[in-house]
């Protein structure tokens, strides 16, 4: 198991050079920017439903979910998305690769335990507004960075029916965004201003969960329930600001001439409060589906520095169904019948209002359980299909396509030897 973690770390830092910009959305210049994290590989393969409880795959999304888990298990993500953003009269393309999540958890007897890495929001935009005659102003907006959050929480088993978990998030993060402006149709070297904003963001928030698991008749089939709960919490922004007076080159280059420190308040942003609960029904070992709705209170939501006209806030809601289907969990002849087949929907209204339309989003999913050596561990390939936006009403419309990779190692820990 130690081996593998460390072959696991060695592809996470790897992996980690590729993933400077976790995000291409224009979407993410707004609020904290586009949130990325939607559950494991696993999950998000299933349209995102965190319901269905698992013995050796992780669930970050519910604490409780730790008490279930048999053995302990490490988990890490990565995603490599494609996605085409197109306006009524314009269309552009972009690549990116970022990781998802690092975590491990343990069980101690009805205890379990979970640790880890989420990135959870990620601002990675450029946009151009071109002069034209009657405004001969080149203006041009960029963003990086985002919001990370380590976690640490625990799950316990009240009764053969019953989990509760809990747990507790340290977000930290910085965001750099630029704007720059200059009068063109002159000739010779250009000569503009740029303004740098740079956010550092602190901040603490909690999840508390709770499942719920039983046998039907015959003990074939069971149903299970859940429910999660995230308290409204308030992050920190520590801002600064610069004025420059620049020249933009004719190589593409920019010279900075003078530059001037701008005096600006720190801000706070209220991380919104979350409700989600969820019901599912299946066969053990061999399928599963499930429904999940949750709700998001956006419209407490706002912007950085300061409230951007024609942008709003609402209260978000997202609905997620899904599933998995196993041929033979314990088949040994056939590796193909021990693959795990996963599918999902997921639409929401994202809680952005731009001009007065909701920004909405739409996914198919389809995801693949691949066994390793053994019977527990997995690699996870999940693919994501999906529109987000409008091309109309001056609006941009996103048309994604994901890949994701997971890797999910599980063993046996802290087993006392029979025999020296």
């Amino acid at each position: 198991m130690i081996k593998k973690i460390i072959v696991s770390l060695s592809l996470l830092f790897s992996l980690a050079v590729a993933a400077q910009e976790a995000s291409s959305s224009p979407y993410s210049f707004y609020g904290i920017g586009d949130v990325k994290f939607k559950g494991t590989v696993e999950n998000r393969s299933m349209g995102g439903i965190s319901v269905l409880p698992d013995s050796i795959h992780m669930n970050i999304q519910n604490p409780a979910h730790y008490a279930s888990l048999k053995l302990t298990n490490f988990a890490i993500g990565a995603t490599y998305a494609n996605s085409k953003s197109k306006t009524e009269i314009q269309e552009g393309k972009a690549r990116r690769t970022a990781l998802d999540y690092l975590a491990i958890a343990v069980p101690v007897g009805k205890l379990g335990i979970g640790f880890g890495l989420i990135p959870y929001s990620s601002v990675g935009y450029k946009i151009e507004k071109r002069a034209t005659d009657a405004n001969p102003i080149y203006s041009n907006y960029t963003g990086i960075g985002g919001i990370n959050k380590v976690f640490i929480g625990a799950g316990y088993q009240l009764t053969k029916e019953f989990n509760i978990g809990a747990d507790i998030q340290y977000n930290f993060g910085t965001i750099e965004t630029t704007n720059s402006r200059y009068l063109s149709g002159i000739d010779f070297i250009q000569y503009g201003t740029r303004e740098n904003n740079i956010s550092d963001i602190r901040g603490i928030n909690f999840n508390l969960g709770l499942s719920y698991q039983t046998k039907l008749k015959g003990n074939k089939y069971s149903f299970y329930s859940s429910l999660i709960y995230t308290p409204e919490t308030t992050l920190t922004f520590e801002n600064s600001r610069s004025v420059e007076l620049v020249q933009f080159l004719s190589n593409g280059s920019v010279n900075t001439i003078e530059s001037n420190e701008i005096p600006v308040a720190d801000t706070k942003i209220k991380l919104p409060s979350k409700l989600s609960f969820g019901a599912g029904f299946g066969e053990l070992k061999k399928w599963s589906v499930g429904g999940e709705v949750t709700f998001l209170k956006n419209s407490s939501l706002s912007n950085r520095f300061t409230d951007i006209q024609g942008a709003t806030f609402e209260n978000t809601i997202r609905y997620s169904v899904g599933g998995f289907y196993i041929p033979n969990y314990n088949s040994y002849s056939g590796y193909f019948k021990r693959i795990v087949y996963r599918g999902g929907l997921r639409y929401e209204n994202t809680g952005l209002v731009l001009q007065d339309k909701s920004i909405n989003d739409v996914a198919g999913t389809f995801g693949l359980g691949l066994p390793l050596s053994g019977i527990f561990s997995n690699i996870n390939v999940g693919v994501e299909v999906g529109k987000r936006g409008t091309k109309y009403y001056n609006l941009v419309q996103e048309n994604y396509f994901n890949i994701s990779i997971g890797l999910s190692l599980s063993d046996r820990w802290f087993v006392k030897r029979k025999y020296d």
